[in-house]
């Protein structure tokens, strides 16, 4: 079986949040990937949250012509060849989208082969996880937030994560004083909690926008909340900084799995972070399934999950939109409660949908 075309198709999602009388219209920019084979099997890759052009132009135009003629079975000499030819240094950005989003299409494309889900073919650890859902956007009040807390409790959630931070490195020159983002995110952080009681699990993710300082200063200040882990915390991932801000506060500290493509930085996993993410709306972040199958785990973690979305309507500059279908092939994700090197499906699951392990 040979590749014979690949095809990269920039998207822009349209998206609604909507928890009680909460209702906000938003959009998610993605790029589909399609990989054709001669025997007229198809896989199907996403990567979103980028500049969806830039990713299909650097698909279509570079990485999927290097990769004609090539068997789609050999995921991980695909893999090396995508790595070489987009980020040979190391870099994440745009080069690894582009990787992530081929990768996930040929890990789907052998599922099909093999008339087998991803996640049995990564092991199978097994057949339920935990899941949490991420509700606590920047753009809700206070009181919003509150009601959204108490809404996916009573819809039976049990772990909870909401974000801080806001931007507050980039956004700093407003003026916006980094000491008032955290006085603020720890006020929303105490006030969640109390909606929530003390048996769900709350967790945080600063999406790399604070200084080490101001990521410790925040941890001080909800220590009361017990928290059940902080997901990147400090800018840029700063390999030092994060070991230093576990050490020094006991915090469990989670990344996603792209922070740690350099060796140096795989070996240094077990004294920096305590959760490695998957995300199968991002692969690019957790550096996709081939990488999730390299990856040496060495410490024992709590649990990660997230959602899959299915793009539903393209930009209105008129790219073609493609025929998407839901699979249970598509972007697999990691069993992070144990120290296995084993992957869990998370495909078509959001966060309204009723689970019987939450």
């Amino acid at each position: 079986m040979k590749i014979t075309s690949v095809r990269a198709t920039p998207l822009n999602v349209p998206l609604t949040y909507e928890r009680g009388a909460i209702r906000r219209e938003t959009s998610l920019s993605a790029c589909y990937v399609e990989v054709e084979t001669d025997q007229g099997l198809i896989g199907h890759g996403l990567t979103a949250i980028t500049e969806e052009e830039v990713i299909a132009y650097l698909i279509n135009e570079v990485a999927g012509p290097a990769l004609i003629g090539m068997d789609p079975m050999a995921t991980e000499a695909i893999w090396n060849k995508l790595y070489w030819l987009l980020c040979p240094r190391g870099q994440t950005g745009y080069g690894m989208h582009g990787v992530a989003a081929l990768d996930v299409a040929l890990w789907d494309l052998k599922g099909k082969q093999l008339g087998q889900p991803v996640w049995r073919l990564l092991g199978a650890a097994r057949s339920r996880v935990p899941v949490y859902t991420t509700f606590g956007f920047g753009f809700l009040e206070l009181d919003a937030l509150v009601e959204a807390a108490r809404q996916c409790v009573g819809e039976g959630f049990k772990h909870l994560k909401m974000v801080v931070g806001h931007g507050a490195l980039q956004r700093r020159d407003e003026p916006r004083p980094l000491q008032d983002v955290i006085r603020e995110d720890a006020q929303r952080i105490r006030a969640v909690r109390e909606a929530v009681g003390a048996d769900a699990d709350i967790y945080i993710d600063a999406n790399c926008s604070l200084d080490a300082y101001h990521a410790k200063r925040l941890v001080d200040m909800t220590r009361d909340c017990n928290l059940a882990f902080f997901e990147e915390p400090i800018t840029q991932n700063d390999v030092h900084a994060l070991r230093d801000l576990r050490q020094s506060t006991g915090m469990a500290l989670a990344v996603v799995l792209a922070a740690f493509i350099s060796g140096a930085m795989r070996r240094s996993l077990g004294q920096m972070v305590d959760v490695v993410s998957a995300c199968s709306t991002m692969p690019s972040l957790s550096a996709s399934a081939t990488c999730w199958a390299r990856v040496p785990w060495t410490s024992c973690s709590p649990m990660s999950s997230s959602a899959a979305a299915t793009p539903s309507a393209p930009r209105s500059r008129a790219w073609p939109r493609p025929s998407i279908p839901r699979s249970p092939t598509a972007a697999p994700s990691r069993c992070t409660t144990c120290i296995c090197t084993r992957a869990w499906p998370t495909a078509g699951v959001s966060s309204g949908t009723s689970l019987p392990w939450k």
